[in-house]
């Protein structure tokens, strides 16, 4: 039987791998080089950004103003004699026209006291053609025939009275329009002077709409106007064109005109009421309905539109847009932007035509900024105002 061999063996290959793995470092570090990073040499692109050219056209000045419709006319029909409504001959929400009956009182009262004073009547016309023989002949003295004249002259008119009075137990419409809810129904007692009416009507064809801009509003509209160049020089609101927008949001068919300015300011809102008159042949306005009024001031001749997106302010709250110069740097450049135009801001100062501003990418602009600019298709129709 061999001997095992052990010791010598087993120390030199632990030595032989100690040996290797110290020279691994070496041999990487002498064969394995670094690649050269040549990211940082290369020039950072330009940002793209899209911007929108400035165009110069004539502007239609439009302010939106809330307001209230009302009536064209209003009529509380109300009796003029006493007595107990016998019938009511109208539907209740229908348009009744000027003279139609609405309701009959009891005459039998009336009937009776126009049959009394025109007997009367009668008589003293007999009377009186006795009194002008008599005072042909200087038989009847100048007082009696007087007195005689007198009384018939009064009979005459108490049987206009009585007349008047059977007519007025037939209540017509005074005017032509819708009328609402009766007030009273059949077998009511009505007076003379009551204060509750028997029913309303209103004429809404045309129809009135009531706006109340703010003082502030008002003389800003008129600097517009004047700055605009109109040829007749009127107020702005005389004859001024108004479109409504109902409370569903869509367009009121027909277009108003602005007719009244009242002639005293609320101190209470410190506003003045404007009062435009628009047809309503489908009855579509009721009044008291609220709408949305945009009121034609006037027009810019010169007027620059941006997109609103290219506003930004400061922090002083400072509106001012990014312009890209011809070497397509940006620049930074306050503005004058006081009025709000559909999805357009109107620029009064600060922008020229044929400028190019920032419309997209605006977080990738600074002062001095190279980029790369394209036309934006979104905004190629901002200056156009309906």
């Amino acid at each position: 039987m061999g001997a095992k061999k052990s010791g010598p063996p087993q120390v030199a290959s632990i030595s032989s791998f100690a040996l290797l793995l110290l020279g691994l470092p070496f041999l990487a570090g002498c064969e394995l080089k670094a690649e050269p990073n040549h990211s940082a040499d290369k020039p950072a692109a330009s940002p793209k950004v899209e911007v929108y050219t400035v165009v110069s056209e004539e502007v239609p000045l439009i302010s939106e103003q809330p307001g209230r419709t009302s009536a064209f006319n209003v009529a509380e029909v109300r009796p003029q004699v006493n007595g107990i409504v016998l019938k009511r001959k109208f539907e209740e929400g229908t348009t009744v026209k000027e003279g139609d009956e609405l309701y009959e009182i009891d005459s039998a009262v009336y009937q009776a006291n126009f049959d009394k004073v025109t007997a009367n009547l009668n008589n003293l016309e007999k009377t009186m053609e006795r009194a002008q023989e008599l005072q042909a002949t200087r038989a009847m003295s100048v007082q009696e025939y007087e007195d005689a004249l007198y009384g018939w002259h009064r009979a005459k008119a108490d049987v206009e009275l009585a007349r008047l009075d059977l007519v007025y137990c037939k209540v017509k419409a005074p005017l032509t329009g819708r009328i609402g809810f009766s007030n009273i129904t059949v077998g009511a007692l009505v007076t003379n002077g009551q204060p509750q009416p028997l029913a309303v009507i209103e004429q809404i064809d045309p129809i009135y709409v009531d706006l109340n801009p703010s003082i502030p509003q008002l003389l800003c509209s008129t600097s517009n106007k004047n700055e605009s160049n109109h040829e007749e020089n009127l107020p702005f609101w005389q004859n001024a064109e108004v479109k409504l927008v109902l409370e569903d949001g869509s367009q009121y068919e027909h277009t108003g005109v602005v007719k009244v300015l009242d002639n005293h300011v609320n101190e209470d809102t410190g506003t003045i009421t404007l009062r435009a008159e628009f047809p309503n042949p489908d009855g579509t306005l009721l009044p008291g309905m609220f709408v949305r009024a945009l009121v034609r001031e006037g027009v810019c001749k010169e007027g620059h539109l941006i997109p609103q997106q290219a506003l930004c302010r400061d922090m002083k709250g400072r509106p001012y847009v990014w312009v890209i110069d011809e070497a397509n740097k940006a620049e930074m450049r306050f503005v004058v932007a006081e009025k709000a135009i559909g999805t357009s801001w109107l620029i009064d100062q600060g922008l020229d035509a044929g400028e190019r501003i920032v419309v997209e990418g605006l977080q990738y602009v600074s002062s001095g900024t190279e980029v790369t600019p394209s036309e934006s298709k979104n905004f190629a129709s901002a200056a156009k105002v309906e």
